[in-house]
């Protein structure tokens, strides 16, 4: 069992309670209560950073085109983008498909949740600000530039789904050696890990606190792997991250 902070629909806050990420289950006072009859919104309640060209994988596939106009170069900073209050959604709501959209691209991210002020920290202290970890589904409508800011392809209503909840920091060992398994109704799409990080968690938190402050309650996507699946109406999207749990939601 670990520590969780989950946000009951309804509710006008958070609450700390017990988890079973194998089970999936929630010790609610003296029941078991599974995911699937829980009836759960976002537990997140700051500003949410997305890091772009994290995993090696992305880079790679990428090639020769960041040497060219407008890039020039590969980036040597992380490169960031936010999702506004807006797209914020929980476990198993909707994520509305826009009329003129055939198809919206799965970004499954590992969620690092802050727990105090971050300003300028050292990767060897950098986890010591972190509260937990969540699953984000940072949806996008499918884009190829990344040199202009994509505000109409990430920051629709409900393009951010987040939960289940946010297990403790230290029920996770290492974050930069999880699993991260996304299905497509039931249907495995992708696997990838953590381990293929160019920033590592520390590091990323580490160089984003060195020009900007993460203060409490703010979340910082890790990346998304190459080759995002993409998915239509009346798919059920289901991310799953070692010791975290699955976060899922349909396409409508």
């Amino acid at each position: 069992m670990s520590k969780a902070i989950i946000k009951l629909s309804e509710t006008l806050h958070t609450k700390e309670v017990e988890v079973d990420p194998q089970s999936n289950t929630i010790i609610l006072g003296d029941r078991n209560v599974t995911l699937e009859q829980s009836s759960l919104e976002a537990p997140i309640s700051g500003t949410v950073y997305g890091a772009l060209l994290n995993y090696s994988g992305e880079l790679e596939a990428l090639g020769s085109s960041l040497t060219k106009e407008p890039y020039k170069q590969p980036p040597k900073a992380p490169v960031l983008y936010i999702k506004p209050v807006n797209t914020i959604t929980g476990f198993k709501s909707s994520i509305p498909l826009p009329e003129d959209t055939s198809h919206l691209q799965v970004g499954a991210s590992l969620g690092i949740v802050i727990g105090k002020k971050a300003t300028r920290v050292t990767e060897e202290k950098a986890l010591d600000h972190v509260l937990g970890y969540t699953i984000v589904n940072d949806v996008s409508i499918p884009h190829e530039s990344l040199y202009r800011p994509a505000i109409k392809q990430k920051a629709r209503d409900k393009f951010c789904p987040v939960g289940p909840w946010i297990i403790e920091r230290d029920a996770i060992a290492d974050p930069n050696k999880l699993t991260i398994t996304v299905f497509v109704n039931d249907e495995l799409k992708q696997k990838n890990t953590t381990a293929n990080l160019i920033r590592p968690v520390s590091q990323l938190i580490s160089e984003i606190s060195g020009f900007m402050t993460l203060f409490e309650g703010d979340v910082l996507l890790v990346g998304v792997p190459e080759i995002p699946p993409l998915v239509k109406e009346g798919d059920r999207v289901r991310i799953e991250i070692d010791g975290i749990g699955y976060l899922e939601n349909t396409v409508k």
